[in-house]
């Protein structure tokens, strides 16, 4: 289990930094209501098939660190650290497996889930726990990508690049996928989006003027669902600031004014109940740029 420490400035609860709010645990029974509670899931295994850089399953300690020395701004805010989900023998279907059946207990117990990747894989793994645990709701999707990730698996083998295509088998999808990249996805990616409803913004369309429009249909996506699961896969920044990350986006976009709007927005929904950030490689990283964005990131949901 990760050892959470940080710079103390004092036991008052106006000097508290997020390490001194974090609860490690092992089980579920001591969840309360608006907790956040933490799984990391340290596999790359879904990067490997998919022929990215594998690396991804060392952030999610990487990430923690770079969360320790935050601020507490909510005096009611706890967090609890199940610790890490990992691949055993290259079995990435048991280990999305594991993190779903952990995700739906948080949620039943109306904690807030958040998960430190790992691939993109994760994003199946997620969303099936969010599924059990709110079996009869409308689960929205916004997932902040260059990637589409609605790739049909080969050989019958998932990876970081099919979690919407498996999404969409269970049922009618109900995504929005922002900062998509025209130069990262095949013309085949875009008709397969097209065909199962997948609804998304292009990384060309976020600029000042345009945020009317992007918000109209941000609201529209929000006001349609019941929950909200918002997942990060890192490469949607621009490589100057996200280095490290699993499939690199030079032009990606940048986490400016227009992005946080947008951002924070959906965070601000009490119809969200679940975030993750993915594909942080810490082998790629410079000073730790992509973990410490990813960490600011959650850190956000936080601060609501």
């Amino acid at each position: 289990m990760f050892e959470w420490t940080g710079r103390f400035d004092g036991d008052e609860e106006s000097y508290h930094r997020i390490f001194q709010r974090v609860k490690t645990e092992s089980d579920d029974v001591n969840i309360n209501p608006k907790d956040f509670v933490l799984n990391g899931f340290a596999v790359d295994e879904g990067v490997k098939r998919n022929k990215g850089r594998v690396g991804a399953k060392d952030a999610p300690d990487v990430i923690r660190k770079n969360m320790s020395n935050f601020p507490v701004i909510n005096s009611y805010f706890q967090l609890k650290d199940f610790g890490n989900v990992k691949c055993e023998n290259e079995d990435l279907e048991s280990a999305q497996n594991v993190l779903a059946e952990k995700v739906s207990k948080i949620l039943l117990k109306k904690g807030k889930s958040v998960v430190l990747g790992g691939g993109h894989e994760v994003t199946f793994a997620h969303y099936s726990g969010i599924k059990k645990a709110f079996p009869n709701e409308k689960i929205g999707i916004i997932n902040f990508d260059a990637h589409f990730d609605n790739r049909e698996p080969q050989n019958g083998l998932v990876t970081s690049g099919t979690g919407f295509w498996q999404i969409a088998q269970e049922g009618e999808i109900h995504s929005l996928h922002i900062g998509i990249q025209k130069n990262s996805n095949t013309r085949k990616l875009f008709d397969v989006a097209d065909s199962l409803g997948m609804k998304y913004i292009l990384a060309d369309e976020i600029y000042s003027q345009n945020m009317p429009n992007l918000m109209f249909t941000l609201n529209s996506f929000l006001d349609d669902v019941d929950v909200i699961y918002v997942t990060i896969c890192m490469d949607v920044f621009n490589a100057s600031i996200a280095p490290g990350v699993s499939a690199i986006a030079y032009n990606g976009i940048f986490a400016e004014r227009n992005f946080m709007q947008m951002y924070r927005h959906v965070l601000s929904s009490e119809k969200t109940k679940a975030l993750d950030v993915a594909e942080v490689n810490p082998q790629f990283d410079i000073q730790e740029r992509t973990a410490r964005l990813a960490a600011s990131l959650v850190n956000e949901w936080f601060m609501i």
